[in-house]
């Protein structure tokens, strides 16, 4: 078994609102996506957080939305390929900034939300994510969903590429994930969570919503840090993991 990177989206809080326990959920993931600005976060909120992983060396990712505070950047929007670039360019360049003020370095980059979803089916929103990507630092890892254009588009553009599986999330027949407004989409049993990720690191495949097995190819397995068992679904995973790790 191959080590597997565990993830989870984090600097979410913004203003007087707060999210997520992202000094928890540090303990546990090995790298962290930081929330730009624009579907959360704020200044003061991405520097923290900067700092927080930096203190836990975790690997630090920027995690760029779609400007939808309200819907934190879960809503499609309408946008054109050369304004979904110059959104990552921007947000991207925020995040790499302040890692740069506080002495460390942005490791990669994870499209958030819708803007995720639909670059995994998009070739063009997917390429205007990559070439963006490429424009503000070329060494910088795309994190995307495994078995998406999102591979390609990376791949065109010279980028390196960590396909991304969910374990809290179930997945359609073709490999998409289900969306948040189905029935079942979120998968509340952590056990069942871990089960399913473990299988899908030995064998390569996974069960999808209607029960047909589907082949992923996983690097990096996200955990939510919003949820409200975040903490302990993030520990319990890195515990099987390593616990299966060390006993090949």
């Amino acid at each position: 078994m191959k080590n597997i990177d565990i993830n989870s989206d984090l600097g979410e809080s913004f203003g007087a609102y707060t999210m997520g326990n992202d000094v928890e959920v540090l303990r546990y993931v090995t790298s962290a996506n930081i929330a730009c600005g624009f579907h959360a976060s704020d200044p003061l909120t991405m520097q923290k957080a900067v700092r927080l992983a930096k203190e836990a060396g975790v690997k630090i990712g920027a995690h760029p939305g779609y400007p939808d505070l309200v819907g934190f950047g879960r809503r499609e929007m309408k946008v054109s390929p050369a304004e979904l670039k110059a959104m990552v360019i921007y947000q991207v360049g925020a995040l790499q900034a302040v890692c740069k003020a506080e002495g460390t370095k942005l490791h990669h980059v994870k499209p958030h939300g819708a803007m995720y979803n639909m670059a995994a089916k998009d070739e063009k929103l997917a390429d205007a994510i990559a070439e963006a990507v490429a424009a503000v630092d070329g060494s910088l890892t795309l994190m995307g969903l495994s078995g998406s254009c999102m591979k390609a588009a990376a791949e065109k553009h010279g980028l390196a590429f960590a396909s991304e599986v969910f374990a809290d999330r179930a997945y359609e027949d073709d490999g998409s994930l289900v969306s948040r407004t189905k029935p079942g989409a979120m998968i509340e049993d952590e056990d069942l969570a871990i089960r399913r990720m473990l299988r899908l690191i030995e064998t390569g495949t996974i069960e999808s919503s209607n029960g047909k097995e589907i082949r992923l190819e996983a690097d990096t397995i996200c955990v939510h840090g919003d949820s409200p068992k975040a903490v302990l679904f993030a520990k319990k995973l890195r515990e099987a993991l390593d616990a299966r790790i060390a006993a090949k």
